[in-house]
């Protein structure tokens, strides 16, 4: 139990530090699963063959236990040292080099956390042969409950990560003390244990400031909020905020301030209302040469403009009220309605940024604006030249703009600028400031060197028409993203399917039919779980704060269901078929929803799935591991099988089929894999 709690704290707490760390980018978090769950699954195998070596002792058990306690805070340091110091700071990185990398650091703890549940179980029947099982999984399920929690209601709410890390593993240093022989616990050697134990997790503490601090600038501010983590830092008189891990906004980027702002109000003859979905620094003082009645500034997350008004990135301006609430949520809820509608987002590399840039939250802008009011958007722009997965880019965020638009005007340069309106719409901006006498430093010198009306012709010629259209739940931009993610590092991820599809093929002979029912429920359990984390993020944004409540839900229900399940495993194949017929009825239950009201569906609604899907979940546990004998072999094998298939359901789901063929497709697939299980389980016979 305290295992269990300390790990999946560590577990949250990781996959909260490398999204900080690789700039918000949802696709880690697979990788992450995906190499604690299979390391986990080798884990079982090597503590099955250890065993069969040498008798299991207590005294091992607790040894390693403070091994585990003392490695959790070395994971998340060695995530924040090691990455600027391996890879160039401030660079995106290539999938190759982050699965390795994440390998290295998070490996040995995931290795150990999976030898230590089977061989806690090995422990206990050297004293008790009879020991069921599913009693040592029922445990770890309960602490695995429990450090999701303790996590989710208190950790992440009031300590920051180290702490956290420090506080969630001292049950488990208790614990492991308490595992030693009374007349053993005052040794020398054990004592030592449990001094460099503890010295270890409080060391991590004093040093969670100089951990944070990056190979340039000085670090003046450092704040977690329960929806990321925030970082401002001083150099040669600049400051620039961070939010987890990547560069949100700059003192001195003029240019960006007055290009956001200009180029869309200056098409309006006198826009009154705007709305600022997030902001840019320095945007206030540029709204304020229009002279609007009104301004919302909406911003999910209150750190943000705490610090930005904090430290001069914005300013106070007549008129501004800072709303804090999800953007999305706030546009399709509110009756306002504004002249101009402004998105300052980074570009749409994740699925967090991306909801606000498919086809069905443009409808819901244009929803909120007067009659010509206009909407405005950018992403990275180019120099001369853009590449293939630039065009393509640009092309379906065009796409997506006309289904509402009737006028899509497309401005080349630092940034690619879209302004969307059904008015009529004017390129030449400079002359457009100059006849409301409106001075600027960038756009009146700079700007017509860099938007000529050739650039603006020639890539309108270069778009793709037939390029498909950025949607909620089928991302085309995300798709694009992860291939220009393989393309700028000049690799491919074909040569990893393949390894991964041959091992799968091997691994599959050599299971009999109990073990692949195990094997397609953790690949089911956890693929359910990364759509609905990939579902919370289109539909509401913040998962940063409910990856803890999204865990714990699909914790929860393996305990009440291991626990039944070991009292009804006499009907142990009725148990197996009956629990896949109802995994496949929530699989199809949640793909009804999210097409027919996803977007009104209260967030509870997702975590009462992840509930229910880990109770069927945990009834087939004990009613395999009966139908295989109950040996330490069985249970070694019912171990690892379990967190194969979800090792192995985690990449599939978020590398493979998420990118490519969309949430509602990925879902389908999943609930084709169970009607596979159950038709199995339907077969007369054994093999």
């Amino acid at each position: 139990m305290a295992t269990g709690i300390g790990s999946v704290a560590t577990q949250l707490y990781t996959v909260r530090e490398v999204l900080a760390q690789f700039s918000g980018n949802e696709l880690v978090i697979a990788l992450i699963l995906f190499i604690w769950l299979l390391l986990g699954g080798a884990g079982t195998y090597a503590s099955l063959l250890i065993s069969r070596r040498t008798r299991p002792s207590l005294s091992r058990l607790g040894w390693l236990s403070f091994a585990l306690a003392a490695l959790s805070p070395l994971v998340l340091l060695g995530l924040r040292l090691l990455r600027d110091a391996l890879f160039l700071p401030g660079s995106s990185v290539g999938f190759y080099p982050t699965l390795l990398f994440l390998l290295g650091v998070v490996g040995p703890y995931a290795l150990l956390v999976g030898f230590l549940l089977p061989y806690a179980l090995f422990v206990i029947r050297a004293f008790r042969p009879d020991y069921p099982g599913a009693f040592v999984y029922i445990s770890d399920n309960l602490g695995d409950v429990a450090g999701g929690a303790v996590f989710s209601f208190g950790l992440v709410l009031l300590v920051t990560p180290l702490w956290g890390i420090l506080w969630a593993n001292l049950p488990l240093v208790a614990a492991s003390w308490n595992v030693f022989p009374e007349s053993r616990r005052l040794r020398p050697v054990n004592l030592l244990a449990v001094i460099c134990t503890l010295a270890v997790l409080s060391g991590a503490v004093a040093g969670e400031r100089a951990s944070l601090q990056r190979q340039s600038g000085r670090l003046v501010h450092y704040e977690e909020s329960k929806y990321g983590r925030f970082q401002v830092y001083e150099e040669h008189g600049q400051l620039t905020l961070y939010a987890d891990g990547a560069p949100l906004y700059s003192s001195q980027n003029e240019f960006l301030a007055e290009a956001t702002v200009h180029s869309p109000l200056s098409q309006l003859e006198a826009p009154r209302r705007i709305l600022l979905l997030s902001a840019q620094a320095g945007v206030m003082e540029e709204i304020a040469a229009y002279d609007p009645e009104k301004v919302d500034y909406v911003e999910l997350d209150p750190a943000i403009p705490r610090i930005m008004f904090r430290f001069g990135f914005l300013s106070s301006i007549p008129g501004l009220e800072v709303i804090h609430r999800d953007g999305r949520s706030f546009v399709r809820s509110t009756e306002r309605s504004y002249d101009a509608a402004i998105l300052c987002l980074p570009e749409p590399e994740t699925y967090k940024h991306n909801r606000y840039f498919t086809a069905e939250f443009f409808g819901q802008v244009k929803e909120r604006l007067h009659s010509g009011g206009i909407f405005s958007f950018s992403v990275e722009g180019f120099d001369n030249y853009p590449s293939r997965e630039e065009l393509c880019k640009i092309s379906a965020l065009r796409a997506a703009a006309k289904r509402h638009f009737r006028n899509v005007l497309i401005l080349p340069g630092q940034k690619t600028f879209f302004l969307c309106s059904d008015g009529r719409l004017d390129p030449d901006i400079p002359g457009l400031l100059q006849a409301r006498s409106i001075a600027t430093d960038y756009v009146a010198f700079y700007y017509p060197g860099n938007v000529t009306p050739e650039r603006i012709r020639k890539l309108e010629a270069e778009l793709i028409e037939d390029i498909g259209i950025n949607r909620d739940f089928s991302p085309v931009l995300m798709r694009l993203m992860f291939e220009q993610w393989f393309a700028k590092f000049s690799s491919s991820p074909l040569a990893f399917y393949a390894a991964l599809g041959l091992l799968l093929c091997i691994y599959s002979l050599r299971m009999s039919r109990e073990e692949f029912v195990l094997f397609s429920t953790g690949w089911v359990n956890i693929g359910g779980e990364i759509a609905v984390i990939f579902a919370f993020q289109i539909l509401f944004g913040y998962i940063y704060t409910w990856i803890g409540f999204i865990v714990t839900a699909f914790l929860a229900g393996l305990l009440p269901g291991a626990f039944f399940g070991e009292r009804i495993r006499r009907s142990k194949l009725a148990v197996l078929r009956s629990t896949d017929a109802l995994i496949v009825a929530l699989m199809a239950g949640l793909i009804l929803l999210l097409t027919r009201g996803g977007q009104s569906a209260p967030p509870e609604l997702f975590l009462g799935f992840g509930f229910l899907l880990s109770v069927c979940c945990g009834l087939q546990f004990p009613a395999a591991l009966a139908l295989r004998g109950g040996t330490d072999s069985a249970a070694t094998r019912a171990f690892s099988a379990d967190l194969l298939g979800a090792a192995c359901g985690a990449l599939v789901v978020s590398v493979v089929c998420l990118p490519h063929v969309g949430l509602l497709w990925s879902l389908a697939l999943l609930l084709g894999l169970k009607l596979v299980s159950l038709a199995l389980n339907l077969l007369p016979g054994r093999s």
